[in-house]
């Protein structure tokens, strides 16, 4: 019988992380909806739902195939997900919030989880935020407000996660690829034109050799969307 396409992915997601267990750091894929010209929504802040219905109950399958699932504050204000696994069988992923502020509400979905709390990484130190629905994860940051992602990840290890499946938004797929942190990538592409918002912006290379590479890449169509998927690679020449 033929495999599936999430009989694929995985497969190849459990070969991939078996490959990074050495470094002991979590498996980061980023796992996202653009359309033909990469446009993710209309405009920064506003939700824009891109994948068909299969697409869809691919993306709660790869949610149930990683210990964490992570989000930056701006997706949690525009959208308010639930990122658990609803559309086929399997555990919710433990909710990662990169919120250098601590903005999350407390009616946020994510903190209403039975059972689970929302974890919330930041990199303020407020000892007077008392809230039983979230538990704060403290990292340093950069000058310009930026949280240490290595540190993160390094924190997210500490505590048993061993793969995390990164859904967004922009600033937070950018922030993983400039910091080269993603380990693999699965891309639904849906049959629109929307002329608006990148997921990818400027990565601050120079040069054709530093791009990262995405290699081997697979494809598969899945409804009327394009399902591809593969290992990223960083460097000069992307050996």
């Amino acid at each position: 019988m033929p495999k599936t396409v999430s009989d694929k992915i995985e497969r190849w997601l459990t070969q991939h992380r078996q490959s990074l267990v050495a470094l002991q750091k979590p498996q980061v894929t980023l796992c996202y909806a653009q359309s033909w010209d990469g446009s993710i929504t209309i405009r920064p802040g506003e939700a824009l739902a891109l994948s068909g219905d299969a697409s869809m109950r691919l993306t709660h399958l790869l949610r149930s195939l990683h210990d964490g699932i992570l989000v930056g504050i701006g997706t949690v204000l525009a959208d308010n997900p639930q990122l658990t696994v609803r559309e086929c069988e399997g555990v919710s992923p433990q909710a990662i919030v990169l919120d250098s502020a601590v903005r999350i509400p407390e009616n946020a979905r994510l903190c209403q989880r039975q059972g689970q709390k929302c974890w919330v990484v930041t990199s303020v130190d407020q000892p007077e935020i008392s809230r039983q629905d979230i538990e704060l994860i403290r990292v340093a940051s950069s000058a310009e407000n930026e949280l240490d992602l290595e540190q993160v990840l390094a924190i997210l290890w500490q505590k048993g996660v061993r793969s995390v499946m990164v859904e967004g938004g922009a600033k937070v797929i950018n922030a993983f690829i400039k910091a080269g942190l993603a380990d693999a990538i699965v891309l639904t592409v849906a049959p629109r034109l929307v002329g608006g918002y990148k997921a990818i912006d400027n990565l601050g290379l120079s040069h054709k050799a530093e791009l990262p590479r995405i290699r081997p890449i697979h494809t598969q169509s899945l409804g009327d969307d394009l399902i591809m998927w593969g290992e990223l690679h960083y460097g000069s020449g992307n050996d």
